[in-house]
């Protein structure tokens, strides 16, 4: 570009104009208005003597101190920022992609709304790779755990009723029969039936371990897990807490996880709200969080789930 220039220079003014043996005004200034790489170019060929105009023209650019990396900004200069360089076009970031086992920065908030800072969660509890699978068998495993077990029948020999025969086992024309507690009477007997037991399944710690940080993985993935300084509720007013989920965007049932323990006002304000749970963090488990569509944990609760993920299983 320099040598272009230089080129374009000798022929319009010719050798001796440009030189250093030219005292016009107009050269001088497009002389000046040229590159600095122009001026080192033509003092290494010889080409520019060391007199007065090219002193004036090397202190002229040296004093506009442009810079090739410096970002203009609508705060770097004092006058308006001109708006045909402002571009118009929506610009797309790429969504990041889930479970990549990265630690994730998220901002903490309260029930007011308000900027508390920011928290990092763990990026193996909250950034876990999605498995249907495993949440399909934590789900099931824990239903079956629930399971009560107290149905019980009575068999033949624990029914009311006496063990006489009913009638002689000949001449009458009625079917044989030796009692009428038998399962084929009216108050009688119930053959195979359930008894009390445990419904229980065997499933691995890991595995469980893992459910639910895929749960919670996937709720952070929608970003639908908010995570506030704490759950201190003014009073024990249920209003407060129905204002609270009003202001939420999208939000149809919510699980509040708090540290150990829950707090009275917190227990009294939520127990007649059909779409607002309370747990605490030793109780955060996968059907509760895939029972609600947005988790609300406070700091104290992360932290103890990230300790409880991070404990070593006992074998």
């Amino acid at each position: 570009m320099a040598v272009s220039i230089s080129r374009r220079l000798l022929r319009t003014f010719g050798p001796s104009r440009v030189f250093g043996h030219c005292n016009s005004p107009m050269i001088m200034c497009r002389l000046f208005r040229t590159s600095d790489a122009l001026c080192g170019l033509v003092s290494q060929d010889g080409l520019c003597s060391m007199d007065s105009s090219c002193k004036t023209g090397s202190s002229f650019l040296s004093s506009r101190s442009l810079s090739t990396t410096t970002i203009l900004t609508p705060e770097s200069s004092g006058v308006a920022f001109p708006p045909e360089l402002l571009s118009t076009k929506t610009v797309l970031t790429p969504e990041r992609t889930p479970g990549h086992y990265q630690d994730l920065v998220i901002p903490v908030t309260n029930f007011h709304n308000e900027d508390k800072g920011f928290m990092v969660l763990a990026g193996d509890v909250f950034d876990v790779p999605i498995r249907k699978d495993i949440v399909h068998r934590v789900v099931r495993w824990q239903l079956a755990k629930r399971q009560q077990g107290t149905h019980s029948t009575k068999t033949i020999s624990e029914v009311s009723g006496t063990g006489k025969k009913p009638w002689r086992q000949k001449g009458t024309g009625r079917a044989r029969h030796g009692t009428l507690r038998g399962p084929q009477f009216r108050g009688g007997a119930a053959m195979h039936g359930p008894k009390p037991r445990s419904h229980a399944i065997k499933l691995n710690k890991k595995v469980r371990r893992l459910g639910l940080k895929i749960a919670l993985s996937a709720r952070t993935a929608e970003g639908k897990l908010l995570v506030f300084d704490d759950l201190e509720v003014p009073s024990h007013k249920t209003k407060n807490i129905v204002n609270y989920v009003k202001e939420m965007e999208n939000t149809k049932k919510l699980l509040l996880v708090d540290g150990d323990p829950i707090t009275e006002k917190l227990k009294l304000a939520t127990q007649n709200l059909h779409y607002v749970n309370v747990l605490p963090s030793i109780g955060l488990n996968v059907y509760s969080i895939l029972l609600h569509d947005t988790l609300v944990m406070s700091r104290d609760a992360v932290n103890r789930i990230v300790e409880r993920m991070h404990t070593p299983i006992n074998r």
